[in-house]
């Protein structure tokens, strides 16, 4: 794997309150192998050349530690450009020594992954859930391991995503899945959106956050209708008719398929609004309402 200098590693957030409460963010890696044909991290504005090449950063723990060592106690979220949990991971443990110093500096995190590799780090994030904040994200796309592995081909299925929801759940790590994106005439039936959520819910996820639909832009947008002329011949024109150049493409029936979306989270009393997720994995949160009583 190819290393690239780095000046920082974390960032300040300016309203964590629109992504899950997060006050950092940083990205160990640049670059991402899934191949997932809809990824947003493909548009030219974030200007990463060759996006499926996956490079580390040099220095990056040196450099992670000592900016830790100087910032205000926060949540620091991890892999919102590329999955933090990719096949180099096993070997440059970028993403375990990150969070070997959130722990030793009494941080929380929030982690977005599509890998069961994150089970390898369960003794940290317990270790960094006893004393301060903890949220993972799965993003699931789909009840479906065959069409998973159409349009996310290089990482676990989605049933092998349930089942590390799962046992982080049973150990007490506060998780759930992004159903981000809905991709228009591919993932968003009414059957599918049911069937996904009670596989949330029966494999102990604590919430599902959605936006409903999809973005489509410049470079992603080429590669995406690549990938539906390769997959799904047809679906491009359809695209073109109903969405023309727009950049946010929600589900064409989106009230109706959000209306079925809420009410099958209520059934199951899984959270779906961003505000309710954050004041439930955040400690200092429920140390409030409770004092409240």
């Amino acid at each position: 794997m190819e290393f690239i200098k780095a000046k920082t590693i974390l960032s300040k957030v300016k309203d964590g309150r629109e992504w899950y409460g997060i006050d950092y963010n940083m990205n160990l890696y640049r670059g991402c192998p899934h191949q997932c044909i809809y990824c947003d991290s493909r548009s030219n504005c974030y200007h990463i050349e060759n996006f499926d090449i996956v490079r580390g950063k040099d220095q990056a723990l040196y450099i992670l530690e000592k900016e830790l060592a100087k910032k205000v106690h926060g949540v620091v979220g991890i892999g919102a450009m590329s999955d933090t949990y990719n096949p180099f991971e096993t070997k440059y443990e970028q993403t375990r020594g990150a969070l070997k110093l959130i722990a030793k500096y009494n941080f929380g995190v929030s982690i977005d992954t599509k890998s069961d590799l994150i089970l390898r780090d369960l003794d940290l994030l317990k270790e960094i859930n006893s004393h301060n904040n903890v949220i993972i994200k799965f993003t699931i796309t789909t009840p479906h391991d065959d069409l998973a592995s159409l349009i996310e081909p290089n990482v676990c299925v989605s049933s092998k995503r349930f089942q590390a929801i799962k046992k982080l759940s049973d150990n007490g790590i506060f998780v759930g899945v992004m159903l981000n994106p809905v991709l228009p005439f591919i993932t968003d039936s009414e059957e599918d959106i049911k069937k996904l959520v009670k596989l949330a819910a029966m494999n102990g996820a604590k919430f599902i956050h959605t936006y409903m639909g999809m973005t489509l832009r410049e470079n992603q947008r080429d590669y995406y209708f690549q990938k539906l002329d390769q997959h799904f011949p047809g679906l491009k024109k359809k695209y073109l008719a109903y969405y023309k150049d727009r950049y946010d493409c929600s589900v064409p029936n989106y009230h109706h398929l959000y209306k079925i979306f809420t009410t099958e989270c209520q059934k199951y009393g899984l959270l779906y609004q961003m505000s309710d997720i954050i004041a439930a994995y955040k400690k200092e949160e429920a140390e409030k309402q409770l004092s409240l009583f």
